[in-house]
């Protein structure tokens, strides 16, 4: 599965650095025009649809459902529960139910269409729906009664499905655990059987992304802590419970995809084969950076190989999602799509789990509720189909550009005070057009950042760095070869 990283703030205490971000992240809202506020009619929309939701008739509040997030986390989109069933296994994932609150052509609705997806950036989101309903009513919220569309996906003992089906249900989450709970829970032995369970099925599915030719890149996140003054940045790798929570996402978006091509109605997420062209480079920045790629070894399993923890390693992930660019979305009714694989994935697959956070969730998972229901597809559904892609690409371009500015700004910030320090780095990237400019990665602190020479640059060379610039009004850092 294609990863990025993302920005997470700590903050230690309030102070000068604070403001700067928050001004910072303000001014990217500003420029790329989005903002956190809605509409006064929309805000009264929502808050109106809080109060009334349709809660179905089936009630499965039986079931101690968890939740697994970010510390500090509303938008809870994801509830899980795992029992076993004879060798094999029962996953119960509920998925916040939108449409139980939103109907179509309201004022969320239409709001909903126009941001396409929430953007995330250090500790500020732009939400795809007023918090009212993400962050309270239709959140995953532990001890409240929800409605969500509750997926009841059965594996054998190896972790492959035998069968599945979603239908609306009233559910109730018992606990919210961050990650850092939830793998602490499992290592010390006090967690609950859906954490221990879920700790069998994640290796069992993962072994299975590898037989299948699939490929996740382990991408560290960053995390910078706010003191005072001072902005530390720092790398975190993911812990094994968020590889397993991932892969019962991946599993569900399976189920939704193998249930829409077989109706011949639905919306896939979809990524091109990478070209031959990218995999010959990629091969040549491993030989670079000195990183072992023998040749009998495909991608995925050269991926499975890299420690990102390593600084060449590191950077040989960062050259590797090159070969994840291209990923769409293909909306289809009565005709399948020509290419309906999501390459790095080795599958068809759809998102169906953030409703909350992505607007084209909301469809897909409204296509198969009907589709295990034995009714027909909502017309509003059939009806937005074909212009979902379009819409989801743009907003994808969008959170793109958010992401990437505020990764800017934050490594522009952690460095402002430290002009003209020298730091150890390794050449990540060289320019095909001009060989003496490039992009470097360093170690201390976790920046990735371009730099300049003299003569031409070496891909995979460790060198030597002078910060030339480092301004977060401009969001810019720069170095030069020492």
């Amino acid at each position: 599965m294609p990863s990025h990283r993302v920005v997470r703030v700590r903050w230690i205490e309030d102070g000068v650095a604070a403001a700067t971000l928050r001004a910072g992240v303000a001014r990217i809202q500003e420029e790329l025009g989005v903002s956190p506020d809605f509409p006064p009619e929309v805000e009264e929309a929502a808050a109106r649809a809080a109060k009334e939701p349709r809660l179905p008739d089936l009630d499965r509040t039986d079931l101690p459902f968890l939740t697994i997030d970010p510390p500090g986390a509303r938008d809870l989109d994801q509830a899980l529960h795992i029992e076993r069933a004879g060798s094999g296994y029962v996953v119960h994932y509920a998925i916040a139910d939108v449409a139980a609150f939103v109907r179509p052509g309201d004022p969320v609705d239409l709001e909903a269409g126009r941001r396409g997806e929430t953007l995330y950036g250090a500790d500020s989101q732009v939400p795809l729906h007023p918090p009212v309903l993400s962050q309270d009513a239709a959140s995953l919220l532990p001890g409240q009664v929800r409605p969500a569309l509750l997926w009841t996906i059965t594996l054998d003992a190896e972790g492959a499905r035998t069968d599945v089906v979603v239908e609306r249900a009233r559910i109730r989450s018992t606990a919210q655990l961050s990650y850092a709970q939830a793998q602490a829970a499992i290592e010390d032995g006090s967690a609950a059987e859906t954490l221990r369970l879920l700790a069998e099925v994640g290796p069992l599915r993962l072994a299975r992304e590898a037989d299948r030719g699939g490929v996740s890149l382990p991408l560290p996140d960053q995390e910078v802590e706010v003191v005072g003054e001072q902005w530390r940045l720092d790398f975190r790798r993911q812990l094994p419970v968020e590889e397993w929570n991932a892969q019962i996402s991946l599993l569900t978006g399976f189920s939704a995809a193998a249930l829409m091509l077989h109706a011949e109605v639905g919306l896939l997420r979809t990524l091109p084969a990478p070209d031959p062209r990218d995999v010959r480079r990629l091969h040549r920045t491993a030989h670079a950076l000195e990183v072992a790629w023998p040749a009998e070894l495909v991608f995925p399993d050269f991926v499975r190989t890299l420690d990102p923890e390593r600084p060449t390693h590191a950077a040989m992930l960062v050259a590797c999602t090159r070969l994840l660019r291209g990923a769409g979305y293909a909306a289809f009714d009565g005709v399948l799509p020509a290419e309906p694989q999501h390459a790095a994935l080795a599958s068809e697959y759809a998102h169906v789990t953030a409703p909350l956070r992505r607007l084209g969730d909301r469809y897909a998972g409204e296509v198969c509720v009907a589709l295990c229901a034995g009714t027909p597809v909502p017309d509003w559904v059939r009806t937005a189909l074909p212009g979902l892609p379009g819409i989801l690409q743009r907003s994808a371009q969008r959170a793109a550009q958010y992401e990437r500015a505020v990764f800017d700004l934050v490594e522009a910030g952690v460095l402002h005070t430290r002009v003209g320090e020298e730091f150890l780095a390794v050449v990540i990237d060289v320019d095909d057009r001009d060989p003496r400019r490039g992009e470097v990665t360093v170690e201390d602190p976790a920046i990735e950042a371009r730099v300049s020479a003299e003569t031409d640059l070496t891909l995979g060379a460790e060198v030597r760095v002078r910060l030339a610039v480092a301004d977060p009004d401009r969001r810019t850092v720069e170095f030069v070869l020492a």
